[in-house]
This record gives structure tokens, C-alpha cells and sequence, in this order.
């Protein structure tokens, strides 16, 4: 009952987000990016501004229907980049044995000591800031969680009887990956997968508060955040608007994966 809850919350919440993303894609209610001096710093549920303007004169709900945009373009690189790079290095290091799994695993111990955010300062000033600087440097430090999470399956799938029998009648290494690996690990990738889009939507959140994502005019949560903490003390409810998305976004991946984890995984399903 408690894994049904927590996945159709997460449902709900991602389902939103997803939704505002496609609609802002066609449709917001004013530009996202105009300025209007004239209406400075509007409260929301006055005139024709649900959330209110910033200190632009920007109808905030535009700006965060777009955001959303980013938030899943980013979410979805990112991902992709950690699943192609780790999960085969994850099934190799899970294949090999010996030493060169041993090699894999301190590689990516290795890795771990570069967090998303120094990986963005580093290609921030290699390559400049921009949102496509972002999702590599999010893709690359989540490529280790789904690298161990790969290996810790494919070694599980590797001590069956079918893979020893596939072994034993000659099967190629790479013909076992695919056909008994792979689809054996897909659920547990699945789930780090989706708990990895939450931690890639704060990652970005905060690389677009320190100006190392996407650059004005472009609005994303996190650059609404840092330009909200002029107003903090004089209009606090500009804040308040980006942070329930991010926290909605991630909010709604996390559940997701953990529904996801407990009806899946079957060691975790209550005994009854």
C-alpha cells in the first residue's frame, strides 16, 4: 500500500511537470523573457498575473512553465550520458571478475571525488557557461552511482544457471549482456534512473543559481532564485514560486523511484 501511495504521488507530480513543460512549449500566458516596467513587482491574484510579476515586470507563471523545459532537457541528457557511459561499464567490470573489475570500481571511486558542481566550474571555464555545459557535468558525476549499480546486478545475474549454462555452450560475453543482463538489471537501472533525474534537476537548480547553466534571457528555476534574493526581505513570495517547483520535481522523481524500487524489487515487499 505504502509503495502504491509513493508511486502515484511521484506519477502526479512528474505528470505535471512534464505536462507544463509540453503546454509552455506552445502556449504561457505572456512572453517569458518581455519586460514591462509598468508592472514592476506585482502581487500574485492581482490583475491579470496569477503568480505575480518580478522585479522585471516578468509574469512569474511564464517563467516557470518554460523552466520546466529546462528542468526535463536537463534531466533527460544528463541521465542518458550516466546510462550509456556507466551501465556498460557496470555489466563489464560485472563480466570480467578479477582484476579488471577491481579496475572498474577504483576508476570510479576515483570519479566520485568530482561532484557535478566542480565538473561545471571546470567546463565553465573551459568552455564557457551554458546549459549543455550543465548536463555533461551532471551526466558525468552520475555515471559511478549507475556503473556500481550495474555491476552489483550483473554479478547477481551472472551466479544464475541459465547464464552458466549459456557459458558453458560457448556463448560470446557480449551475446550474454544482451540477452540475459540487460534485461535482467533494466529494472534496477530503471529506478536509479529515475531517482538520478531528481538529483539532476538540483543539480542543475544550483548551477543555474551560480550562473554555471543557462544564461539570461533564458529563465530556469535556479536563476529565478538567485534573482528573487534581491527581494527576499521586501517580496519573499518571489522566492517561493521556483522553490515549490524544484522541490515538486524532485519531490515527484524520488517517490517515483522508490515506488518503483518496492514493487519491484521483491526482497522488500512485506511479508504478510
Amino acid at each position: 500500500m505504502k509503495a502504491r501511495l509513493s508511486l502515484a504521488i511521484g506519477l502526479i507530480l512528474v505528470g505535471l511537470v512534464l505536462v507544463t513543460a509540453l503546454v509552455s512549449l506552445v502556449w504561457t500566458p505572456y512572453d517569458p523573457i518581455r519586460v514591462d516596467s509598468a508592472q514592476v513587482l506585482q502581487p500574485p491574484l492581482h490583475g491579470p498575473h496569477l503568480l505575480g510579476t518580478d522585479g522585471f515586470g516578468i509574469d512569474v507563471l511564464s517563467r516557470i512553465m518554460v523552466s520546466a523545459q529546462i528542468c526535463v532537457q536537463v534531466g533527460i541528457i544528463a541521465v542518458g550520458i550516466a546510462l550509456v557511459i556507466g551501465v556498460p561499464l557496470g555489466v563489464f567490470a560485472g563480466q570480467v571478475g578479477g582484476w579488471g573489475s577491481e579496475l572498474v570500481m577504483r576508476v570510479t571511486d576515483i570519479w566520485y571525488a568530482f561532484p557535478a558542481l566542480l565538473l561545471a566550474i571546470l567546463f565553465a571555464a573551459a568552455f564557457g557557461s551554458s546549459t549543455g555545459t550543465a548536463m555533461v557535468a551532471i551526466g558525468l558525476a552520475s555515471v559511478p552511482a549507475f556503473a556500481r549499480i550495474a555491476r552489483a546486478a550483473t554479478l547477481q545475474v551472472m551466479s544464475q544457471d541459465y547464464v552458466l549454462a549459456a557459458r558453458a555452450c560457448g556463448t560470446r560475453p557480449a551475446a550474454i549482456a544482451v540477452r540475459h543482463v540487460l534485461p535482467n538489471i533494466a529494472p534496477l537501472v530503471g529506478v536509479q534512473a529515475s531517482v538520478s533525474f531528481g538529483i539532476a534537476i538540483l543539480a542543475e537548480a544550483a548551477l543555474s543559481y551560480l550562473g554555471l547553466s543557462a544564461q539570461p534571457p533564458t529563465p530556469t528555476w535556479g536563476r529565478m532564485l538567485a534573482d528573487a534574493q534581491t527581494y527576499l526581505f521586501s517580496n519573499p513570495v518571489l522566492a517561493l514560486w521556483p522553490g515549490l517547483a524544484v522541490a515538486a520535481a524532485v519531490l515527484g522523481f524520488n517517490l517515483l523511484g522508490d515506488g518503483l524500487r518496492d514493487l519491484l524489487d521483491p526482497r522488500l515487499k512485506e511479508v504478510r
